[in-house]
């Protein structure tokens, strides 16, 4: 159904995936692997962009890993999602292709999610009792825009004239809304 909490939470995904990939692509040639330099903050601990990419694929992993807890029979094939190990010097099509990639997983999953499942309590590392799929999802979530802005971020420090439209969809339509 068109407005099923998991259909909007999906296209939200959808929307910053695609914000995500529109920002890999203004990455100025030779800057792969800036990094900013923040004399208050202990430099090991800041990402590279090429890391920052990397990242970013690896979060829509852990959408993958509660999508398979929900549903690990439907979904058995996500196993082989774990021994992917991300590469921070693979490069910018790299990177977009397994954002790609693990965008088709997550879009399988929640083929097969419904409202009553999003109140399914999942088990964690973080929370081993279980938490709702729906907060492990939103948690995903935030954690995916977090690192979405730090690209917005480090591309601004780059000199790059980048504006609201670049991080935000401003006039997305929510699949099954209609015209008012």
């Amino acid at each position: 159904m068109a407005n099923d909490i998991s259909t909007l939470l999906l296209f939200k995904l959808r929307e910053q995936v695609e914000r995500t990939e529109h920002l890999m692509s203004l990455i100025p040639p030779g800057e792969f692997e800036w990094a900013p330099h923040l004399p208050f903050v202990n430099q090991p601990n800041v990402f590279q962009l090429n890391e920052l990419l990397c990242h970013l694929t690896e979060c829509l992993k852990g959408f993958c890993a509660a999508l398979y807890a929900n549903h690990s029979g439907r979904l058995a094939h996500f196993v082989q999602l774990r021994e992917m190990q991300a590469d921070a010097s693979a490069g910018i099509q790299e990177s977009r292709m397994r954002l790609r990639l693990y965008m088709a997983h997550v879009e399988e999953g929640f083929t097969l999610i419904t409202d009553d499942d999003l109140r399914c309590e999942i088990p964690t590392v973080f929370a081993p009792q279980g938490e709702a799929l729906l907060t492990i999802l939103l948690g995903n979530l935030e954690h995916y825009i977090n690192h979405k802005y730090q690209l917005f971020f480090y591309l601004k420090m780059l000199g790059l004239p980048l504006k609201t439209h670049d991080l935000y969809h401003l006039t997305s339509k929510v699949p099954g809304q209609t015209e008012s």
